[in-house]
C-alpha cells in the first residue's frame, strides 16, 4: 500500500461516508450487513492488490461472518440480534488478526487477548506510522509529494471551519447588518445544520482512520509467526502433583457424595414435589442456578489446575486425567439434573425467553464438558480455547435457527392444548415478544383446530401488538437502509388477519391500553399488569 497510499485513504473515506449514508437517522436493519460486507470487499481489494493473500484457514471465517451478518436483518429477538452483531464483529476481528497466518484454531485465551490489544494499538497508531513511513520512503527515493494530495487541504478545512464560526458569531453580535447578511447566507445554504455537518464529518474521518488501521494491521501484523505459550508455558507449572490431586480428589469426593445422596431427588420428578411439599416452581428453581454455577467454576478450576500442575511421570498424568474425567462426568450428571428441573418448570409454566436461552445453553455447555474430557485424555489442553469458541458459535447459531420468539409461541400454545386448560395461556407474554412472534401467532389464529378461547386470546394479543406497532410507525419512518425481514414478514402476516382483528377495540383511556373483544372481555396490552 506504500506505493499507492492515496488509494487507501480514498477508499477508507468513502467507507466512512457510506457509514454516514447508511446509519445517520436510520434504525438498524440491512444497513449493518451492507456496510461490513462492503468493508470486507474493500479490504480484500486493497490487500490482494498489495500482494497479501489470506491464509486458507482464515477464509473459513467468511461463511460465519455472512451468517451472523444476515441474522441482523432476519431476526429481531433481542438476544439473537445482540449475539449476531457481536459475532459479526468478532469473526471480522479474528479474520483481521489472523489474515496472513491463519492459526486462529490454535489460539489460546492469552493469544486472543494479545491479538486484540495489538489490533487496538494498530487502530490508534498504524495510520500515523504508515503516513510517516510513506513520506520517509518517498524522501529517500527523491520522489516529490503528489500534487493531488488532498490531505493537507482536508486538514486545513477541519481546523479552519470552527475558527471561522467563532469569529463569525462575534462579528454578528457586533453588527446588526452583518448579522442579517449572515443569517441570509445560512438560510440559502442551510448552514443552520452546520454543527451537525461538522459532527458527521468528524465521525466519518474517525471511522475512515479506524478502517485504515484495520487494513494496515491485516497487511503487516497478522502473520501468527509465534503464539503465546507455544514454545514454553506463560506460567510454568509450579504446583505439585500431590497438592493438585488432593484438591481434585476432595472436590470429586464431594460431588460424588452429592450425586449419590441426591440421586432420587435429581430424577424423581413430580414424586419429589409431594414428598418435599414443594410447588412446581420451588422444585424447578431450587438449586438450578447453583448447579450451573458449580459446573462453571469447577470447569475453570480444572483448567487452571491443568495449567499449573507438575506431572512428571506417566502414572501421575494418568491419575490426574482420571480425576479430571471423573470430575467432568459428575458435572454432567449435575447438568442433567438442572436440565430436568428446567423441563419441569416449563411443563408447569410454559416457555419464556430466559428459559429457552438456558435450555440451549445447557446443551452447549454439556457438549463443552464432554469435549474437555476428550482433550484431557488426548493431552490437547491447548485446544480448549478453540472448543470454547465452537461452543460459543454453536450457542449463537442455535438461537436464530430455533427462532426463539416463534418457538415460545408454538410451545406455549401446544402446552395449553396438551393440558386441556386454555384458560392458563399467558397471552399477555406474547405482547412483549418481537416481530418474530407475529407469523406463528397469525398462523395459530387462522388454525381451525384451536379452541375458541385460545383463538380469542391470540387475537387479543395480536390486536395489542398491532396497536403498539402503529404507534411506533407514527414516531419513526423506515427507509430502505432499515429494511428488516422480521418486520416485513410481520406486516404481511397482519395484512391477512386485519379483518379478524378489527372486531377488537383498543381502550387506551388509561395505562395500560386494553383490547376489548366483541363480547366485552378485556385483555391488557401489557404483560406487567395487575388487576
Amino acid at each position: 500500500m506504500k506505493s499507492t497510499p492515496n488509494k487507501l485513504w480514498i477508499i477508507v473515506l468513502i467507507l466512512g461516508w457510506l457509514f454516514d449514508f447508511l446509519f445517520w437517522q436510520h434504525t438498524p436493519g440491512v444497513n449493518f450487513a451492507i456496510f461490513w460486507m462492503i468493508s470486507l470487499i474493500a479490504g480484500f481489494y486493497l490487500l490482494l492488490n498489495d500482494g497479501h493473500r489470506p491464509h486458507r484457514t482464515t477464509l473459513w471465517l467468511i461463511p460465519l461472518f455472512g451468517f451472523f451478518a444476515a441474522v441482523t436483518f432476519i431476526r429481531s429477538e433481542p438476544l439473537t440480534t445482540f449475539l449476531a452483531y457481536t459475532f459479526t464483529m468478532f469473526t471480522l476481528t479474528i479474520f483481521t488478526v489472523t489474515y496472513l497466518g491463519g492459526r486462529w484454531i490454535k489460539y489460546t485465551l492469552a493469544d486472543y487477548a494479545s491479538k486484540l490489544l495489538s489490533l487496538v494499538g494498530s487502530l490508534l497508531i498504524r495510520p500515523i506510522s504508515f503516513t510517516a513511513d510513506v513520506r520517509k520512503t518517498q524522501t529517500e527515493a527523491g520522489v516529490q509529494p503528489s500534487k493531488y494530495n488532498f490531505m493537507p487541504i482536508l486538514r486545513g478545512l477541519v481546523i479552519a471551519i470552527p475558527v471561522v464560526m467563532i469569529f463569525a458569531a462575534l462579528l454578528a453580535s457586533a453588527d446588526v447588518v452583518f448579522n442579517q447578511r449572515l443569517e441570509d447566507f445560512v438560510e440559502v445554504f442551510k448552514l443552520e445544520n452546520l454543527p451537525e455537518y461538522i459532527f458527521r464529518l468528524i465521525y466519518i474521518l474517525v471511522i475512515g482512520y479506524g478502517l485504515a488501521g484495520i487494513f494496515l494491521h491485516a497487511a503487516t501484523e497478522s502473520k501468527d509467526e509465534k503464539l503465546v505459550g507455544e514454545e514454553k508455558p506463560v506460567i510454568p507449572a509450579f504446583l505439585g502433583f500431590i497438592e493438585s490431586s488432593i484438591v481434585l480428589g476432595s472436590v470429586v469426593t464431594l460431588f460424588a457424595a452429592f450425586v449419590v445422596i441426591q440421586f432420587q431427588y435429581f430424577f424423581g420428578g413430580t414424586n419429589n414435589i409431594n414428598v418435599e411439599g414443594y410447588t412446581y416452581a420451588d422444585y424447578a428453581r431450587k438449586g438450578f442456578g447453583e448447579l450451573v454455577a458449580v459446573a462453571f467454576f469447577a470447569l475453570m478450576m480444572l483448567l487452571t489446575l491443568s495449567g499449573i500442575t507438575k506431572r512428571e511421570t506417566e502414572t501421575q498424568r494418568k491419575i490426574y486425567s482420571g480425576l479430571g474425567v471423573t470430575l467432568v462426568a459428575l458435572l454432567l450428571v449435575m447438568l442433567v439434573s438442572a436440565y430436568q428441573r428446567l423441563n419441569l418448570y416449563e411443563v408447569a409454566y410454559g416457555f419464556s425467553r430466559l428459559r429457552t436461552y438456558t435450555h440451549v445453553f445447557l446443551i452447549w455447555i454439556g457438549l463443552l464438558l464432554i469435549t474437555t474430557i476428550v482433550l484431557e485424555i488426548l493431552r490437547k489442553e491447548r485446544m480448549f480455547a478453540f472448543a470454547m469458541l465452537i461452543a460459543s458459535f454453536g450457542f449463537a447459531i442455535s438461537l436464530p435457527i430455533l427462532n426463539v420468539d416463534a418457538f415460545i409461541v408454538n410451545q406455549n400454545i401446544q402446552r395449553e392444548l396438551r393440558g386441556g386448560n386454555a384458560e392458563d395461556l399467558d397471552s399477555q407474554y406474547f405482547i412483549e415478544l418481537s416481530d418474530d412472534a407475529v407469523p406463528p401467532l397469525v398462523k395459530a389464529l387462522q388454525s381451525s383446530t384451536l379452541p375458541d378461547s385460545v383463538h380469542e386470546k391470540v387475537a387479543a394479543a395480536l390486536a395489542c401488538i398491532r396497536y403498539d406497532r402503529d404507534l411506533q410507525r407514527n414516531d419513526r419512518e423506515y427507509t430502505w437502509q432499515s429494511f428488516h425481514f422480521s418486520r416485513v414478514n410481520a406486516d404481511a402476516a397482519f395484512t391477512s388477519v386485519n379483518a379478524d382483528l378489527d372486531v377488537f377495540t383498543i381502550d387506551d383511556s388509561e395505562y395500560p391500553a386494553k383490547a376489548v373483544s366483541p363480547g366485552g372481555d378485556e385483555y391488557p396490552c401489557s404483560e406487567y399488569y395487575y388487576d
